[in-house]
């Protein structure tokens, strides 16, 4: 049976059907060549996974919610890179799980924050973000200066990581806990802070 215009558009279920195929076909052809792509897949030239002080901070960036109003991600257009730096490139992200990539900038964008300002001041903006930027609409962030990081789930947590390609050591997951040990989420949050898009300034 030849299908018709008129029997997809009165037909609620050839149409999504349909629909459904289409959407699935385009899907797959934008997205199976970027898994080919070495510039996708494979890091930029000094690129390290985060150390387990870093990483402990990247999971508190993400239950903090703070993607929600900054991205890590510069478009390649004048007004971005002139005002946060290189745009963003995916060889920057491959260890990334989830990657932090978004479009939300009630604050702005974090990609190229690494090295741009103090541990001091990343503390002050944390306890008191109007302190160091008056004009900001940011909550204050107090109880993560006085909260210990979560030691003990960090091996896991790495190994879980290198069993999706981040190249973490044996040695490395072993001595993550200690390394961490006392340390606060405050400091966790600032060491991941300090080290975003420095791997891309090194090229």
């Amino acid at each position: 049976m030849k299908l018709k215009n008129d029997l997809i558009e009165q037909n609620v279920g050839w149409l999504l059907v349909l629909t459904l195929i289409v959407i699935l076909f385009g899907g797959l052809v934008e997205i199976v060549p970027l898994f080919f792509q070495k510039s996708t897949t494979q890091p930029v030239d000094g690129l390290k996974p985060y150390t387990a002080l870093q990483l402990a901070g990247r999971d508190v960036y993400q239950r903090e919610g703070c993607y929600n109003c900054h991205s890590q991600m510069i478009r390649p257009f004048r007004a971005e890179t002139e005002r946060y730096g290189h745009y963003s490139v995916a060889g920057e992200f491959v260890y990334d799980h989830p990657f932090q990539w978004g479009s939300k900038r009630t604050g702005p964008d974090l990609a190229r924050v690494g090295g741009r300002y103090s541990d001091r001041w990343h503390a002050v903006h944390l306890n008191n973000p109007r302190a160091v930027v008056p004009e900001s609409i940011m909550p204050a962030y107090p109880w993560l200066e006085a909260t210990a990081v979560a030691a003990d789930g960090l091996p896991a947590r790495m190994k879980a990581l290198r069993a999706v390609g981040v190249p973490y050591t044996d040695e490395e997951i072993a001595a993550a806990a200690d390394t961490v040990r006392g340390k606060t989420e405050q400091e966790a949050v600032i060491a991941y802070l300090q080290v975003l898009g420095t791997a891309i300034k090194s090229r």
